[in-house]
């Protein structure tokens, strides 16, 4: 079966939404903040539950469920078709984006054989059910080390698009 067929019943799950041609998006905060508005947007009014994050250049990376009753996937879906409706709209209007006319040709190129105007994500989160606490805790510290991995900080906590930013003290739940 495929998986943009399965229903993600139950359990947390580790996703990842990843940007078409892993395409640096997110490397300007106007849109990490566009998402993170999105994510919340979710939290209060659709049911998530985010227990780690980390919004990378090209990617996102989630340990998430949602409230007994959904499906995870519809959320998701809800979350990538929305996000990726306004980043487009947000790319074709930011007035420091040097990078517009190649990003939209990009994100145009992958919507033409879909029939699409434009494509942003990939098909499919790549949901891992996390079926034990010492699963979640090895892909929570995978989910902020990535931004250490890839260079973009010396420490975990110093990357503000991740859950790992809040533990200075806030609770994961106030923050988003």
């Amino acid at each position: 079966m495929s998986e943009k067929y399965k229903t993600y019943e139950g359990g947390i799950f580790f996703v990842t939404l990843t940007v078409v041609g892993w395409i640096d998006v997110f490397t300007r905060p106007d849109y990490a903040d566009l998402f993170l508005d999105s994510l919340r947007f979710c939290i209060r009014r659709k049911g998530l539950r985010v227990y780690a994050f980390c919004i990378m250049p090209s990617h996102v990376h989630l340990i998430a469920d949602v409230e007994d009753g959904l499906l995870l996937a519809d959320v998701l879906r809800d979350l990538k078709s929305f996000t990726a409706k306004s980043i487009y709209q947000l790319l074709e209007t930011h007035p420091q984006e040097s990078r517009r006319d190649w990003l939209l040709h990009l994100l145009q190129f992958y919507g033409r054989p879909h029939g699409q105007a434009f494509k942003f994500w990939q098909e499919g989160n790549h949901p891992i059910d996390l079926k034990s606490t010492a699963w979640m805790q090895e892909k929570q510290e995978y989910i902020h080390q990535n931004p250490v991995q890839s260079r973009l900080v010396d420490e975990a906590h110093h990357y503000p698009f991740s859950s790992a930013f809040l533990d200075c003290g806030v609770p994961l739940s106030e923050f988003l």
